[in-house]
């Protein structure tokens, strides 16, 4: 199973922090076209992790069961 964790804005719109989803294999883009279905993110912006790792929305990454994928909102520093 695949965990994936929501934070700030996006854990507001799922109305949770994290959830687990069983999938053999998938890719990342796969993963959040169906996270963008299920939750209608529209215009939420956020960064991907992937255990622990900022990645690309775009790469063509495949997750594996033993993975944590964080869904993150924007950063700001000062």
């Amino acid at each position: 199973m695949i965990e994936i964790k929501y934070f700030g804005a996006v854990a507001e719109k799922t109305k949770c922090t994290f959830e687990k989803v069983s999938f053999s294999e998938v890719s990342l883009q796969k993963l959040l076209q169906d996270l963008e279905i299920k939750y209608q993110f529209e215009s939420l912006s956020f960064s991907v992790a992937v255990n622990q790792k900022i990645v690309p929305k775009t790469t063509d990454y495949k997750l594996q069961t033993s993975d944590v994928v964080a869904l993150l909102p924007p950063f700001a520093g000062g």
